[in-house]
C-alpha cells in the first residue's frame, strides 16, 4: 500500500482510515480538502497523537492561542488533553496525515512539542 496513491475523495468530508493498531495505539490515514474543525470544536483526548503532513498543508489552533502551519514531512506531537483543532486545509489539494494515537509512559508533559524543518 501506498498512502499517497489512489486517494479518495474528500471533497465533500474528510475521510479517516484506520491502517493498524490495537488497544494502546492506533495508525490513521487522514485526507482533508478544505476541511476545518468547527468554530468552538476542541479535540480533548485522553492519549497523545504524533500527527505528519505527508502531502499538502494544514494549520492547527491551540486552545492556548498558539497556532501551527504544517507542510508535507512537518510533524508534531500533541500531548494528551492539550485541547486543539483543525484550523485550516489546503482548499486546492487532499492534505494527506499520518495520525499515530498511543498512550504514553509518562504524561508528565504539558505543551506540544514540534519538529518541523
Amino acid at each position: 500500500m501506498n498512502l499517497l496513491r489512489d486517494l479518495p475523495d474528500a471533497g465533500a468530508a474528510e475521510i479517516v482510515e484506520r491502517l493498524a493498531g490495537n488497544g494502546a495505539t492506533r495508525i490513521e490515514r487522514i485526507v482533508s480538502h478544505g476541511q476545518a474543525s468547527p468554530e468552538g470544536f476542541w479535540y480533548d483526548q485522553d492519549e497523545a497523537e504524533f500527527v505528519l503532513v505527508l502531502a499538502g498543508a494544514a494549520r492547527l489552533e491551540f486552545a492556548d492561542g498558539a497556532m501551527l502551519t504544517l507542510g508535507p514531512g512537518d510533524f508534531v506531537d500533541i500531548a494528551p488533553r492539550h485541547r486543539h483543532r483543525v484550523e485550516w486545509t489546503n482548499p486546492d489539494c487532499p492534505t494527506v496525515w499520518l495520525a499515530v494515537f498511543y498512550k504514553p509512559c509518562h504524561s508528565g508533559r504539558s505543551e506540544v512539542e514540534s519538529r518541523n524543518p
